[in-house]
């Protein structure tokens, strides 16, 4: 009979988010918690998350964890239903297409990928929706059978020589860079494949795959190196699941920037000028510069000071700065000049960040601490060699501008600065429309303080600081341990837009490193150096991301304030063209931006082109109007129609664009 120690040292606790504590026998499974829990939550439960690792289900657990349940409803939970479904397609491919060879195949934010090399198949690599349609038909065969994802832990060898003897050299590659005793298989039925996992307990669970669409993509994203099949998909547990997100697939495609892009005539690219490089058409320029003009405004009055830099740096600069060449990859060559004595490159780097520039005009001349803070503020264009595969319209590009500002601070002053940056990120988002939004403040983990540049007191200090600054101006922030960059917290506004979709936005950051790195200093109260704090700040972050996400959110209707074009007058006829051009120009006067359509068209024609564009705005005049000097008003989306004095009317609207402005 055992003794009551062993007895003891068979049972575990399982600690669960709600605090409650449960005892299970060693070897229990996650699966095993959840039916303790509840039947309902073991039907919906996806895998479990044991002290901070997401797992299998069926994964036993063989000491005292806090644990958690993860449903659809968590996202982790979504990442391992559509890890699974990854292997799924993989299956299906396999099964199809004979002899392919996979490289990796992931969860993603809305659903999953696999690349895939069909160079060697028995078929033509799938290049249509029936195609598609083909291999998810096969999907849902296979998941049909109801088999267990089974997880093994193999050696470096074994699994070397499965996939050497299988031909599959992506996965040679990836086994190669491995250690031995971190590499585990995963099994359906008759496919095996390279994965550390988590996976669904079955493939029962994915009843409704989709897949979506096919490009090229490098395999590791080198150029250099072979161009694989990139197929995309999501699933669902439930048709209605599934029927939603297509719905709202549709929706964004109406709403995709670059289809709006081009009919708005706001931007373009020209393969002559070089892919992810935009150029903003007239429109679209008016539209950037009022954005730049609205917070440049907002920024003077805060105390920044602008600046300007150039767009290139001598690779010692950025030497310095840590960015060449440990950013090397995403970096355009350096214009080389030769080597120094030592055998070090010398050159310039098209500029890929605005900071170090802007430590360099702090270091320009010694500061008091009565000079600080010192704000330096730019729409600064930065440039970066993204591969061509992962560019897309405005929100993936190789040159974008900044709303880059750098704040030089002693350390007492974190507090107040990261308020007053907190209150024009609100003010930013209020004056767009972006009402849903969640903070997210990034600190470091003081278990792995190696990882982090400073001491333990500037952490403490910096993150209290930060903490309850996001408090006092009321924000709700969610603090994740480990996330903080290697120089400093930060906190980031995760922007939700009017689809659903979370945009990371908004980003204030701490730094010690820099200042360190090129030595600044100020002088104290005290007469001593001390070292200052930089926070690294930009409400927009790209100029361009930023209005490609504007412009999917609002759909191409623009806030008055910001419509490229606010008003359009249409005239009933040509004898009412000289009253037209003077009703823009009482616009004109109120700094209203106003266009006159002169054309031949009738009125009905012109109203039809204007609501097609957008325009916020359309006064309709002819012989009425022009006698008694009035406007017929209408609003885009709106039938109605009301006549107004002409100067009410500029008066009324130059009103309403400076309120929307302000935020009230």
């Amino acid at each position: 009979m055992p003794d009551v120690q062993t007895q003891q040292q068979q049972k575990i606790t399982i600690r669960l988010p709600d605090g409650s504590e449960r005892t299970h026998p060693t070897g229990a499974t996650g699966y095993d918690v959840a039916e303790d829990i509840g039947a309902g939550l073991a039907r919906d439960a996806l895998a479990v998350k044991v002290n901070g690792e997401v797992r299998d289900l069926q994964r036993p657990i063989e000491e005292d964890a806090d644990l958690e349940v993860l449903t659809w409803d968590d996202a982790e939970g979504k990442m391992v239903f559509w890890h699974s479904s990854a292997h799924l397609l993989a299956e299906a491919l396999e099964a199809l297409y004979g002899d392919v060879k996979f490289g990796v195949g992931p969860p993603i934010e809305d659903g999953f990928y696999y690349d895939v090399d069909f160079s060697d198949s028995g078929r033509d690599a799938p290049s249509s929706e029936d195609d598609l349609a083909e291999i998810e038909e096969k999907m849902q065969e296979l998941a049909a059978r109801d088999v267990p994802y089974e997880r093994e832990p193999v050696s470096k060898d074994e699994a070397m020589r499965y996939f050497t003897e299988k031909g599959a050299p992506y996965k040679q590659e990836l086994i190669e860079e491995l250690e031995d005793g971190t590499i585990t298989f995963y099994r359906q039925g008759e496919f095996t494949d390279l994965c550390r996992g988590p996976h669904l307990p079955s493939t029962g669970a994915i009843t409704y795959p989709k897949l979506l669409s096919m490009a090229g993509a490098y395999w590791r994203g080198d150029e250099d190196r072979a161009q694989l099949t990139r197929i995309y998909g999501v699933s669902f547990p439930k048709k209605k699941l599934l029927d939603e997100h297509l719905e709202m697939l549709e929706k964004a495609r109406e709403r995709d920037h670059r289809k709006l892009g081009r009919e708005l005539e706001l931007f373009t690219f020209s393969e002559t000028v070089g892919a992810g490089l935009p150029m903003w058409l007239p429109k679209g320029t008016t539209l950037r510069e009022t954005l730049e003009g609205f917070l440049q405004q907002e920024q003077l009055e805060r105390g920044y000071e602008p600046v300007v830099t150039p767009h290139i740096g001598r690779l010692d600069l950025y030497r310095t700065s840590g960015h060449y060449p440990y950013y090397r990859d995403s970096q355009f060559p350096p214009i080389l000049e030769g080597e120094d004595e030592d055998g070090e490159e010398q050159g310039y780097l098209l500029k890929p960040m605005n900071c170090p520039h802007h430590v360099m005009i702090y270091k320009n001349k010694l500061h008091s601490y009565r000079d600080l803070p010192v704000r330096l503020a730019e729409f600064g264009t930065v440039y970066r060699h993204e591969q061509s595969g992962e560019l897309g319209g405005l929100t993936r590009v190789r040159g974008f501008t900044q709303d880059d500002a750098h704040v030089f601070c002693t350390p007492e002053q974190v507090k107040a600065e990261f308020k007053d940056v907190i209150d024009l990120t609100l003010k930013v988002l209020d004056a767009l429309d972006f009402d849903a939004f969640e903070a997210q403040l990034s600190f470091r983990d003081p278990d792995e303080a190696e990882k982090y540049v400073g001491g333990a007191e500037k952490w403490d200090a910096a993150e209290d600081a930060i903490r309850e600054a996001a408090a006092e101006m009321g924000l709700v922030a969610q603090e994740e341990v480990g996330e903080a960059a290697f120089y400093g917290p930060k906190l980031d506004f995760m922007v939700q837009d009017a689809l659903g979709r979370a945009w990371q936005l908004g980003t204030v950051q701490l730094d010690y490193n820099l200042p360190e790195r090129f030595d600044l200093e100020y002088v104290g109260a005290d007469d001593e150096r001390h070292r200052p704090v930089m926070i690294h700040r930009a409400p927009f972050g790209s100029l361009e991301r930023f209005i490609g996400v504007l412009i999917e959110h609002c759909g191409g209707d623009f806030p008055l304030w910001l419509a490229p074009e606010q008003v359009r007058i249409l005239p009933v006829g040509d004898d009412f063209h000289d009253y037209a051009r003077r009703v823009q120009a009482t616009l004109r006067e109120k700094d209203l931006r106003a266009t006159v359509d002169d054309s031949d068209a009738t009125v009905g024609y012109k109203i039809r082109e204007a609501e097609t564009q957008k325009v916020p705005v359309m006064l309709v005049v002819g012989g009425r109007e022009e006698e008694a000097q009035t406007v017929a008003v209408r609003r885009h989306g709106s039938g109605e129609q009301d006549t107004q004095p002409l100067d009410d009317f500029a008066e009324a609207l130059a009103e309403e664009v400076e309120a929307q402005m302000r935020g009230s």
